[in-house]
């Protein structure tokens, strides 16, 4: 092998801050940051890790490049159609991984916010629909187009049919067309719309306000959020109700209130 072979970067580049947020890179910028097989097991590895750290409160999905992420890699997926099964196989592993990084981002106990640039096409815009929280710049584009190519986003359909209204989700599936960031966000995809260059300082400011919160709490919140939401609605109170009454007997609860009737800052213990 030549001495200057060259060296293959992981696709998900991880940092941590002070203040108690990770951030994670999609790394594959020469590729748009399409979701490999390879890119969705590492990121779903490292949800893994960081939702077990206690020390992290909050995460931030950001992109290196132009380009938030462009959905499944195309490449990768043609390049199996020669297999003998006529990629059968490959092609139900790769939407197994990506149906499982999907539930693994909801299932974290830490809140993912996406900070978007540039576009976030088929699975990139199912990515940022099944985030938590996303911030986008206002130049900022949106669309699930497989169906200009053929391929129906099913797999995105469940993350946005979930976050916007039907016939808003029914619009972008069918016509494949490019949405804005302002019509991302009053149709509820996105949160916030920045200026361009502004969505990463954004997304971290939400997160270090998040990780300024009882982590206990955030948990607590986040796991019966996505466990209520699919309730009916007396299913829902009675489920929330429970909730209520354990997260009152947590000790950052008594903290919590006692600092608000003191007027104090409270001190989180995370129990």
């Amino acid at each position: 092998m030549n001495a200057e072979a060259r060296v293959v970067r992981p696709p998900i580049r991880s940092e941590r801050s002070e203040t108690g947020v990770a951030v994670l890179f999609l790394d594959r910028p020469d590729q748009r940051n399409s979701l490999s097989v390879a890119l969705m097991a590492s990121l779903r590895g490292e949800l893994a890790t960081i939702g077990n750290d206690p020390s992290i409160s909050a995460i931030v999905l950001a992109a290196e490049g132009p380009i938030f992420c462009a959905g499944h890699d195309l490449k990768e997926l043609t390049a199996h159609r020669d297999d003998p099964d006529g990629g059968r196989v490959f092609y139900a592993e790769a939407m197994t991984r990506c149906s499982e990084l999907m539930q693994a981002i909801v299932t974290c106990p830490k809140p993912v916010i996406a900070a978007v640039q540039g576009t976030a096409t088929a699975a990139g815009c199912q990515l940022v629909a099944t985030c938590d929280l996303a911030v986008a710049e206002d130049d900022s584009r949106f669309a699930t187009p497989g169906v200009n190519i053929g391929l129906f986003c099913s797999t995105p359909m469940v993350a946005l049919s979930r976050n916007v209204p039907r016939k808003k989700a029914m619009e972008m599936l069918l016509l494949g067309e490019m949405m804005g960031a302002q019509e991302a966000a009053e149709c509820g995809l996105v949160n916030r719309v920045v200026a361009k260059g502004e969505s990463f300082a954004a997304a971290m400011e939400m997160a270090r306000t998040i990780a300024s919160k009882s982590p206990l709490t955030v948990a607590i919140g986040k796991r019966a959020f996505y466990a209520q939401i699919e309730m009916p609605l007396a299913d829902a109170y009675d489920f929330a109700a429970k909730v209520m009454v354990e997260n009152m007997l947590a000790a950052d609860a008594a903290e919590g209130i006692g600092a608000f009737l003191e007027k104090r800052a409270p001190v989180w213990k995370g129990c």
